[in-house]
């Protein structure tokens, strides 16, 4: 019996996890969004990954063509 509970504890627990980790990544603003190049405007500069500075720059720097 006392596997039985472990077991729901250990299932339960993996549930609450991941969607624990599926709603904080919802939380993050999409890529090349304002809202995403002002968070990352707030961040350190030493801190940007090599992906982050390419995406910052191909998004908030250099102007969108309106077509």
């Amino acid at each position: 019996m006392t596997k039985i509970k472990s077991s729901t504890i250990k299932i339960v627990s993996l549930i609450s996890l991941f969607f624990s980790v599926l709603l904080l990544s919802a939380c993050a603003p999409e890529v090349g969004s304002i809202e995403w190049c002002e968070n990352l405007e707030e961040k350190p500069k030493g801190d940007w990954t090599a992906n982050e500075l390419s995406d910052y720059a191909k998004h908030c720097l250099i102007p969108k063509s309106e077509d």
